[in-house]
């Protein structure tokens, strides 16, 4: 028996979305930008992997604006009006849901890792990262003070990009560039990937899904894939999954090209049925 083909969506459909660190409450959150890309996407599962709140940044300075408001709504409404399976892991900024967790709440899961199978049967680990980051889990004082350091580079980062596109030149990232730049950076950065891939072989995992570094990667290491989301403040990646089970980095360019090409594509269906009703 034939199965009865699925209607035509005026929204890009993917069986899973992974976000992570979009610092929703700071001042270079990119709230508008994302909830744009959220108004034009359909998912069966979203994975939310930490630091989706920024808590350090409110109990400073308090940046949360309509357009944060209107993204924790549009996350709300997929799990009410798509079923949307939510799954919102803890970040360091966001660390006050540890006392809630593990808890779920109808379509809305609260944890503080999750196993991910894709629909090809590999199994992944998403988990935020900060676990691994010695500053972070032991030193809660100079993280908040790099935090703070890291904000004041994006203030300079932002005027200094203002003065790239009044030149016509693209954007260009100060915090990346100086990571790439510092030995210890770079130290860091590839003794949490190491620490990553560990935890995901004794999960009995394909692959992992992280965030916490902002910086977006798909690579092999060793037999483990490591996949790191980035972030929405600076790079505005992301991690899909197609509904085949193919899973890939993404940024917000690509995402808006495809949503605009999927709602061209879905108002040309209608305009046909249209035509077709009449004739």
């Amino acid at each position: 028996m034939e199965s009865t083909p699925r209607p035509m969506s005026a929204k890009v459909q993917f069986r899973t979305i992974i976000l992570s660190d979009l610092h929703l409450g700071t001042k270079d959150a990119q709230a508008r930008e994302l909830l744009e890309v959220l108004r034009g996407v359909r998912c069966q599962k979203m994975i939310l992997n930490g630091d989706i709140i920024d808590l350090w940044s409110l109990q400073r300075n308090n940046h949360w604006g309509p357009a944060h408001t209107a993204v924790v709504r549009r996350l709300l409404k997929m799990a009410e009006k798509d079923g949307t399976q939510m799954i919102y892991l803890r970040g360091n900024h966001d660390d006050f849901i540890r006392r809630l967790i593990p808890i779920s709440l109808d379509r809305i899961e609260l944890a503080e890792e999750h196993i991910h199978e894709s629909a090809d049967g590999k199994k992944y680990l998403c988990i935020h990262g900060d676990v691994f980051d010695t500053v972070t889990a032991k030193m809660r004082w100079l993280a908040i003070l790099g935090d703070i350091s890291y904000q004041m580079l994006l203030n300079i980062n932002r005027f200094y990009n203002r003065w790239r596109a009044w030149r016509g030149k693209e954007y260009f990232s100060l915090s990346q560039a100086i990571k790439g730049k510092v030995k210890q950076a770079v130290s860091f950065i590839s003794r949490f990937e190491e620490h990553i891939q560990t935890l995901a072989q004794r999960r009995g995992c394909d692959g992992v899904m992280c965030g916490h570094i902002h910086k977006a990667e798909d690579r092999m290491m060793g037999k483990v894939r490591y996949l790191n989301s980035g972030d929405w403040v600076e790079s505005l990646t992301a991690i899909v999954e197609e509904l085949d089970g193919t899973i890939r980095v993404v940024d917000r360019a690509e995402l808006m090209k495809l949503i605009t090409a999927q709602r061209e594509a879905y108002e040309l269906h209608k305009a046909k049925q249209l035509v077709q009703s009449v004739s």
